[in-house]
């Protein structure tokens, strides 16, 4: 059986790294392709290049490793059902359980791998691609600014523009919103521009020409301005528009930057907001039961009469104001639970998905082994279609599971697992169904 359980894992290892690498650099390359056109030409650093595409590529070898071991598994058993070695097994008496214990103990060690990898080289390397961005964006400025899409460059403006020339430093077509004065709110549109430093690289110049700038007062919108210019500038400061890795000084932001333990820190603090508003939800009503009692109520009515004698105009305006603001606090104290717990679940499904995609690799090889049974015929291209299939379902799942989590509509735990279970059930029915059928006829 050491024979055996070596020949079968040998058998994996080439399919397994061919799919790997091969999965990878189809996603590299999508993501060259996407962004190919806001580096060629735009006077970035090679070796800049090179650096982000290595960071990219961390995210897409937790994506390409369960996939490959679909790939894998399903070619592997398809060739052995094909040559007839899975007949000569079964005449042996060593049934399809057994057959696929090593790829199952390589799956589950690879999971385990997977893991590691999601939790600790993974946060870093998206921790570390986004500052690269960021940097990159900061150092040329029209690299920030995407055509035909608002971006923020700077911090409070929010600049769309229709067409914009890197090598010229012309853009057209713009439109900006500036929400850095809170007292007004500001848009200004012009036909075309341009943007540069000024030559101390102190300032970031953005020089406007034939447009309008509109001005409405905020919050009330009582008072609005409106002028036309034929040339205009708008100066911000270039702190930290230069080319400079910001490294471990950028505050980490999004999920995708954390590892599992930092996003239960995080969680456990969504938590405790939770728990506080929903005391303080409380107190409103409390507050509203003592003033009743204390401004004489019939409490043995059916319902709440006011005493005869307290009825006044001026008494009804107080207590209905009153009435108003402990109703608001409570409104107040309902949304922060909602928005806490939004994001308490975006959180915690988060930190699921790290785990739920990592025994992905050991979950698929429960797929991937009847599946090649069913195909019976070895080769890239039949596994890779199966795999394709069966994988875009597992992802469908997995993403559907993320949204609902989000919405509270289940709770993170199971509808982020829930890919895993649905794709182990399909897999553990089609073992079950084969081993009683398929090795039943020879080839």
């Amino acid at each position: 059986m050491k024979i055996i359980d070596r020949y079968i894992l040998k058998s994996h290892l080439g399919p397994f790294l061919f799919a790997f690498i091969t999965i990878v650099f189809v996603l590299i390359l999508q993501f060259f392709a996407t962004f190919a056109d806001r580096f060629i030409g735009k006077g970035i650093e090679f070796s800049a290049i090179v650096e982000l595409i290595v960071l990219q590529s961390a995210w897409m070898v937790g994506l390409a490793a369960p996939m490959a071991v679909l790939i894998a598994v399903v070619m592997v058993f398809g060739s052995l059902t094909t040559t007839s070695e899975m007949t000569v097994l079964r005449a042996s008496g060593i049934s399809l359980y057994r057959v696929m214990i090593p790829v199952l103990c390589a799956g589950l060690l690879l999971s385990a791998g997977v893991e590691r990898f999601n939790n600790v080289v993974l946060p870093e390397a998206n921790f570390y691609a986004k500052s690269l961005m960021v940097d990159i964006a900061r150092a040329k400025p029209a690299f920030g600014l995407k055509e035909n899409a608002f971006s923020t460059l700077v911090d409070g403006y929010s600049i769309y523009v229709r067409k914009s020339d890197d090598r010229s430093k012309e853009i057209s077509g713009i439109v900006i919103y500036d929400t850095t004065k809170p007292d007004n709110s500001t848009m200004v549109s012009a036909e075309k521009g341009r943007i540069d430093f000024t030559a101390d690289y102190q300032y970031l110049v953005m020089t406007l020409f034939n447009g309008e700038i509109h001005q409405i007062s905020q919050p009330d919108h009582k008072a609005y301005r409106n002028m036309s210019f034929k040339k205009h500038r708008f100066i911000f400061e270039s702190t930290g528009f230069g080319f400079s890795r910001s490294g471990a000084e950028r505050v980490r932001s999004g999920d995708s930057e954390l590892s599992a333990k930092e996003l239960l820190l995080i969680v456990d603090e969504f938590s405790k907001r939770i728990s506080e508003s929903e005391k303080h939800l409380y107190a409103p009503l409390d507050n509203l039961q003592r003033s009743i009692s204390q401004t004489g109520v019939d409490a043995t009515a059916d319902r709440l009469i006011p005493s005869r004698s307290r009825m006044n105009p001026k008494g009804n305006t107080a207590a209905m104001a009153y009435v108003e603001r402990q109703i608001d606090q409570v409104n107040e104290e309902l949304k922060s639970i909602a928005s806490n717990t939004e994001m308490h679940n975006k959180y915690m499904a988060a930190y699921h998905k790290k785990y739920s995609l990592s025994l992905a690799c050991f979950i698929f090889v429960l797929v991937g082994a009847p599946l090649g049974v069913f195909a019976r015929r070895g080769g890239f291209g039949v596994g890779a279609a199966m795999s394709l299939l069966f994988f875009v379902l597992y992802w469908m799942l997995m993403i559907s599971g993320e949204k609902i989590a989000e919405r509270g509509l289940l709770d993170p735990l199971i509808s982020m697992w829930l890919a895993n279970i649905v794709m182990a059930c399909i897999g553990i029915g089609l073992v079950v169904s084969l081993s009683g059928s398929v090795f039943n006829t020879s080839r």
